[in-house]
């Protein structure tokens, strides 16, 4: 791992990922990345893309003459609801290949995990006390062997971004970091920040709906990574915490569920909550070390129907280049499920 990751030493608290012995491994899920309880989709997913390289570095380390395998494909179900604190992560070598790798990773929690239990009762423990919240698999490959044809094809954005100030109609992303605004682009608060601690961790720029009306479905973002309230940089494990980072896409249910509520508050008082099911990530372009400082976001939502929803994310860099491509089946439910009293029930 770099003795200085470009995300930040807070982010970089936030995935740590430790051996513990054969494809065995430990994380501590953050209280500041959850919603509500339960810690945020994308942050638990960036800790399994964090597992996958620790498990190359570590277990096989001159598989590929010591140069990271890194993800390339992470496929994920959310199994059962995680809990801040301590986590067991468990790694199935399913194949091992010279140019790609898949691994099963499994993360396990205490069946009664809850915030409300202390550090030391929730400590890793014989794993028949554990049950799995989120399992799936994961494909890596070193960046050497990343060779073969490349084709960039017609494909655009479509409707096209709303423009900015910048020449030939780009955001004006100084401009957008310094003022909050550029044009119709506006820094974005996401509502109800104390149940949805996550959000609170990037800052997102979008289309302020009183200078250009959003089109339904369809939300743009500009986003930087801010842990803690300091701005860094996106790093590859942020990109995979940005791919199911999208609360505009959301703010929309917010408001019909608050009914007479102003919806603008930082209260806890959010009346849905937005489970992810699956996520399938596309990881295209590794980041540079140095990592990027902002990366846009176009997220698709196609049919929402009997509190079942898709998603579809295009994560771009400043030159346009595709980093990654995510697609999730999420839940739209009451956010008492999710502050509620754990019972074996399923989501």
């Amino acid at each position: 791992m770099a003795s200085d990751p470009a995300h930040g030493a807070k982010f970089e608290e936030a995935v740590r990922v430790t051996p513990l012995g054969p494809n065995r491994y430990s994380a501590f899920l953050q209280n500041d990345f959850c919603i509500g309880t339960v810690p945020h989709g994308g942050y638990t997913s960036a800790i399994l893309y964090r597992l996958a390289l620790v498990h190359f570095a570590t277990a096989h380390a001159d598989l590929y003459n010591r140069e990271p395998a890194t993800p390339i494909s992470m496929h994920l179900t959310f199994l059962r609801r995680t809990a801040a604190g301590p986590a067991t992560l468990r790694v199935t070598d399913m194949k091992l290949g010279k140019r790609t790798s898949s691994i099963h990773v499994e993360l396990l929690q205490r069946k009664d995990a809850s915030p409300s239990q202390s550090q030391s009762s929730q400590a890793h423990g014989d794993e028949k006390d554990m049950e799995v919240k989120v399992g799936g698999y994961i494909t890596v490959s070193p960046e050497s062997a990343e060779v073969g044809v490349s084709s960039k094809t017609e494909w655009e954005l479509h409707p096209e971004p709303v423009s900015g100030s910048g020449a030939g109609g780009v955001v004006n992303l100084h401009r957008l970091g310094e003022i909050g605004r550029d044009l119709a682009w506006a820094k974005f608060d996401a509502p109800f920040s104390e149940f949805r601690k996550a959000s609170t961790q990037v800052e997102l720029y979008g289309i302020d709906p009183l200078k250009r009306k959003r089109k339904n479905g369809i939300v743009d973002q500009w986003a930087r990574l801010r842990p803690s309230g300091q701005v860094t940089r996106w790093s590859n494990e942020g990109v995979v915490f940005l791919t199911d980072m999208f609360p505009m896409a959301l703010d929309g249910f917010d408001t019909m569920a608050s009914g007479a509520e102003d919806g603008n508050g930082g209260g806890p008082t959010a009346q849905y909550w937005f489970p992810t099911v699956t996520l399938s990530i596309d990881l295209k372009k590794r980041l540079p070390r140095a990592g990027e400082e902002w990366l846009y976001s176009r997220v698709v939502t196609r049919e929402v129907r009997d509190g079942r929803t898709d998603l579809d994310v295009t994560i771009l860099d400043e030159k346009g280049e595709v980093v990654a491509l995510s697609t999730q089946i999420g839940l739209v439910v009451s956010a008492s499920r999710n502050i509620g009293k754990r019972t074996q029930a399923k989501i």
